[in-house]
C-alpha cells in the first residue's frame, strides 16, 4: 500500500524518540546537532503532519503526551527497520560478501542444499561456502552464536527470538527393510502399531526426531527406541540389515526405494509432514549471497514420496 502523502519525515521521528530518552527539546537538539529552535520547528511540523499533540513543553522541559508515547514506541520500530534496511543495502553495494557461512541439519545439507548451492554457484561464483551440519537444536544454536549467516532446519524446536522463513516441506514416512513383515501388510499401520515397535532412529534434538515424537504424542504415545543414530545413512543401513523399522525423510530414500532395499509402508491417523525453514538472527542483515540463497531455496520445492 502506498504511503499517506505528506507522512513524517525520518529525522523528525528520530528526533521525537531522542526528546521521549533525554527528556527536554534542547538536550535533544544537541544530540542530533542541530539547533533548539530548528529542532521544535521539526517537532511541531512532526505534530501538524500527524494530527496530534506529541509533547507538553514544561518550564523545565519537555514531556511526551500519551499520543507522544505510542508515536514513539512505533516509530523505534520503523527507525529500526530503516536501520536494518540501510545495513543490508551497505551490504549489497560493498558485497557481495566472498564468503557465506551456512548451517544445515542432516536431511537439508544432504539432499536439498547441494542443488541450491549449485544454482548459487551459477550467480554467484566468487562466493566461498562454508558449511556446517548437525540436528536442528545444533544449527539454532550456532545461527544464534552468530557463527553462521543463515541455518536450514526442519525441526519444529528452534529459537523463537531468531527470525525465519518457511522454504520448503517434507515428508515423513515409515521405512522397513526387504524382509521385515510390515512390508507385505495390505492395510495401513495404526499409531499404537508403531510406537510399540522398538524402532531405529535419529537422536534427541533432531527434527526428524523431534515430529515423530510430536505426532505420536497427539495419540498420548511415545516412540520405543531400538537403537539412536546420528547419521540417516547409519539407520539406513540398520534397517536394511533388519533391526527395525525407522521413520526418515522421504528425501532420503528415493535410490534405496527404486532398488528394493527399502520400502515405505502406509500409516494412518499420524501427522508426519514438516515444515523446512531457513533461519537468521534478528539485527543481523543478511547478506546478498545467503538472501539469493534463501531465495533460490523457496523457489524450488522438494518432490517427496506420495504413497
Amino acid at each position: 500500500m502506498p504511503l499517506p502523502h505528506p507522512h513524517p519525515d525520518l529525522a523528525s521521528l528520530d528526533l521525537l524518540v531522542s526528546v521521549g530518552e533525554l527528556g527536554s527539546i534542547s538536550a535533544a537538539a544537541e544530540a542530533h546537532h542541530i539547533t533548539q529552535p530548528a529542532a521544535s520547528m521539526r517537532l511541531r511540523a512532526l505534530e501538524r503532519t500527524l494530527g496530534v499533540r506529541l509533547l507538553d513543553r514544561l518550564r523545565t522541559g519537555a514531556r511526551l503526551t500519551p499520543a507522544g508515547d505510542a508515536t514513539v514506541e512505533w516509530a523505534t520500530d520503523v527507525l529500526r527497520d530503516m536501520r536494518t534496511l540501510m545495513t543490508g543495502a551497505a551490504a549489497l553495494r560493498a558485497g557481495q560478501r566472498s564468503q557465506l557461512r551456512v548451517s544445515a541439519s542432516l536431511t537439508v545439507a544432504e539432499y536439498l542444499l547441494p542443488r541450491w548451492l549449485e544454482q548459487l554457484a551459477t550467480k554467484w561464483p566468487h562466493v566461498k561456502v562454508a558449511l556446517k551440519m548437525g540436528n536442528t537444536a545444533h544449527v539454532a544454536s550456532l545461527v544464534a552464536g552468530g557463527s553462521v549467516d543463515v541455518g536450514f532446519v526442519e525441526g519444529p524446536h528452534y529459537s523463537r527470538r531468531l527470525r525465519s522463513r518457511e522454504v520448503a516441506h517434507d515428508e515423513l514416512v515409515v521405512v522397513v527393510g526387504p524382509e521385515h513383515p510390515w512390508r507385505r501388510r495390505h492395510r495401513p499401520l495404526m499409531p499404537h502399531q508403531l510406537a510399540s515397535a522398538p524402532l531405529v532412529l535419529r537422536e534427541p534434538g533432531s527434527g526428524t526426531r523431534d515430529v515423530l515424537t510430536e505426532a505420536l504424542a497427539e495419540h498420548a504415545l511415545a516412540p520405543s527406541t531400538a537403537m539412536e543414530f546420528s547419521s540417516t545413512t547409519a539407520i539406513k543401513t540398520a534397517v536394511m540389515a533388519g533391526v527395525g523399522p525407522t521413520v526418515l525423510s522421504s528425501l532420503a530414500i528415493a535410490g534405496e526405494l527404486r532398488t528394493g532395499q527399502l520400502a515405505v509402508v502406509p500409516c494412518d491417523g499420524l501427522r508426519l509432514r514438516r515444515t523446512i525453514r531457513a533461519i537468521w538472527a534478528p539485527g543481523r542483515p543478511l547478506s546478498a549471497p545467503a538472501t539469493r540463497l534463501l531465495a533460490i531455496a523457496a523457489s524450488r520445492p522438494p518432490h517427496f514420496y506420495t504413497g
